[in-house]
């Protein structure tokens, strides 16, 4: 599967007014780049929002790691800039370096700590990673570079079984995030993990959230507040897109392309996903 090899036509791409994504972790083998390529190739909006851990300096300490791949999908992104897609970086724990940076612009892309959204329909949304509420990471930051470490060993076991599988000409399928929702205690770290950012949101006074941080895309309902995570490129491969009618999505980009069967130029027609869609408030 090679994502620089694509060739999409104007009438391939589809048009959002948003969309965010997060947690690609360029610098690490468990990226997904070239479905990320993909995806960018045939999604355009007017606002685009990165949100976190768009590079993984954490692992690019430990050992450089940088494909043709991953370039591409920087010069992607700042091409998208070029363009004229206003482009928001909220940075994360693993790509925090650039917080020292708050308020710049490069390449057309402005550096945020937080940011708020206003959705079509008028509702606001808090935008930010997440890790800040992650107790892990705010009280004991060695224990989240020891559960980095267990994390990756993780991801490594998946790359390895998407190749195995690959070969005998089957789809990407995410053995991490599997082996997250059959954990209890990662479970209910999730669940807590969304219930602290509703909160937050409800007390900045907006109508909900947009996060990345734990790999796992979710849209729910937390009282008054909506949640909303983008999820990931290294296990689910989802981006979260507000449609021009005000329509909310979480797309699923590896199940897009298994659509498309062997051939990865193929368009889809209905770019329908398994999440089903938030309404816009009337």
């Amino acid at each position: 599967m090679n994502g620089s090899s694509l060739n999409n036509t104007k009438s391939d791409v589809k048009n959002y007014k948003t969309i965010f994504i997060s947690d690609i972790h360029l610098g690490s083998k468990a990226c997904q780049a070239e479905l990320l390529l993909d995806f960018l190739k045939h999604n355009d909006s007017e606002k685009l929002y990165l949100v976190g851990d768009i590079v993984d300096g954490w692992r690019l300490k430990r050992k450089w790691y940088w494909p043709q791949s991953h370039n591409d999908v920087v010069q992607k992104i700042l091409r998208k800039a070029r363009k004229g897609t206003e482009i928001i970086y909220v940075p994360g724990n693993h790509d925090e370096g650039l917080r020292r940076y708050i308020g710049t612009h490069f390449g057309g892309i402005e550096v945020r700590p937080t940011d708020i959204y206003e959705a079509v329909n008028g509702d606001k949304y808090l935008v930010l990673h997440g890790d800040s509420f992650d107790n892990v990471m705010l009280y004991a930051r060695w224990l989240a570079y020891v559960g980095d470490h267990a994390y990756d060993l993780v991801l490594r076991l998946n790359t390895v079984f998407n190749g195995l599988r690959r070969l005998m000409g089957l789809r990407y399928w995410s053995l991490s995030s599997y082996l997250k929702i059959k954990v209890k205690n990662a479970v209910q770290f999730i669940s807590e993990f969304e219930r602290v950012l509703a909160n937050e949101a409800q007390k900045a006074g907006v109508q909900g959230v947009i996060c990345g941080h734990i790999h796992h895309a979710e849209m729910k309902q937390y009282g008054d507040v909506i949640y909303m995570n983008d999820g990931d490129w290294v296990e689910s491969c989802t981006a979260l897109v507000e449609h021009f009618d005000g329509t909310w999505e979480i797309v699923f980009w590896a199940d897009i392309v298994a659509k498309r069967g062997t051939n990865f130029d193929k368009d889809v027609a209905d770019g329908t996903t398994e999440k089903p869609f938030v309404e816009a408030a009337e």
